[in-house]
């Protein structure tokens, strides 16, 4: 146990999981997306759906969309500020079958016209997993850089992404390739023990069979 355990994240509350967790989901959504959110439907399920007024749940959500940490005193103005940015939102009551608790599912748009769904749960302690991203499962926290990547399913399309990240002289911690298809759509996750650079990414979006490249930098961050 280290000191974290004892005494939790420094957040803006009243809880670490419907509050921090919440604002931590929102932000990775914005990173995901890769640009400013313009419209966000966000269905809520279990607990979340339950409580999210009293735990300001749905304030976090959007404030991390809107970039905010769990430790932005904004949070709690976060739905004002969205009026005054141009972000629209609703949220409904969503029904899952043997979903986390916790979960709650994202689509977003964002202003250069990308749309992207991201459902996720938050676990207690401000802990997170990213379960799945435009239907394609992840599986995820957050801890580490972490770069997701959604490409056509060829043969050696993760080699090549890889051999990229390897010539950066960035060592992999752990990889996670999903598809929905074969031949189809797919994505890999990869956790980095370094931080790529705006070099590698641009050399991964270029590779063919593409679709989009998304980078988490998180580590030394609070999000």
């Amino acid at each position: 146990m280290d000191l974290f355990d004892i005494i939790g994240p420094v957040m803006i509350g009243p809880s670490s999981s419907h509050t921090a967790g919440a604002a931590r989901i929102g932000k990775f959504t914005r990173m995901l997306l890769g640009s400013e959110p313009i419209t966000a439907r966000i269905g809520l399920f279990g607990s979340f759906q339950k409580t999210y007024l009293g735990h300001g749940t749905d304030k976090a959500l959007i404030g991390g969309l809107m970039g905010m940490d769990v430790d932005d005193i904004r949070l709690r103005e976060s739905l004002e500020l969205a009026d005054s940015r141009g972000l629209t939102y609703e949220f409904y009551d969503a029904e899952m079958r043997g979903a986390h608790p916790n979960t709650v599912i994202l689509d977003v748009k964002g202003e250069d016209g990308r749309k992207i769904q991201v459902r996720a749960a938050s676990v207690g302690g401000s802990e997170i997993i990213i379960q799945s991203i435009d239907g394609l499962e992840a599986g995820f926290s957050g801890h580490e850089n972490t770069l997701v990547i959604t490409h056509h399913d060829t043969p050696g399309m993760i080699a090549s992404i890889s051999g990229e990240v390897a010539a950066s002289q960035i060592n992999i911690a752990t990889m996670r390739v999903f598809r929905q298809s074969v031949g189809g759509e797919a994505m890999v996750a990869l956790e980095l023990d370094g931080d790529a650079d705006d070099a590698l990414l641009q050399r991964l979006s270029s590779l063919r069979g593409i679709f989009h490249v998304a980078y988490l930098a998180v580590k030394g961050k609070e999000v």
